[in-house]
């Protein structure tokens, strides 16, 4: 019997970190679904994107770690997500670690150790430290990225 991990997040700026989070969660199991927050629910959050969601999305679905791709929309909807795709595995980095516990009553509660010394914030951090770049000029500058990532593909 297949054993389903799934798991939430923005996936702004993917870096290793992201990558290796990801790995980790393929090997909990056999089927790894990622749920990838839409631009909407982050600005409900509080968060600015700079990758739009259907690019954050794309580059989730790319990796050959996950087997599906799906928006996450609201908070509410990890229960519906657990019981409509049968998960086993419900799984977020450390520092959500208690924020998930009540998910236990449907299925395992894995909080995995994130990669040390890389986070999207640190970079967005970085990133306005050295520069002052516009942020529609960083975005056109993703857009090329993307462009030239799809002329290799």
């Amino acid at each position: 019997m297949s054993k389903i991990i799934l798991t939430y997040g923005t996936f702004d700026m993917f870096h290793i970190g992201h990558l290796k989070l990801l790995e980790r969660l393929s090997k909990l199991g056999d089927k790894l679904i990622v749920a990838v927050s839409s631009d909407e629910f982050n600005l409900l959050k509080g968060k600015k994107t700079i990758i739009p969601y259907e690019q954050r999305a794309s580059i989730v679905e790319a990796i050959k770690y996950v087997d599906m791709v799906i928006p996450e929309n609201n908070w509410e909807q990890k229960v519906t997500d657990i019981k409509k795709y049968n998960v086993d595995i419900f799984s977020m980095g450390h520092d959500w670690k208690g924020k998930f516990d009540e998910l236990k009553e449907y299925c395992e509660v894995v909080y995995l150790p994130r990669t040390e010394g890389i986070s999207t914030t640190d970079l967005k951090k970085a990133l306005n430290k050295i520069s002052d770049i516009n942020i529609d000029d960083i975005n056109k500058a993703f857009e090329i990225l993307q462009r030239l990532k799809n002329d290799f593909e």
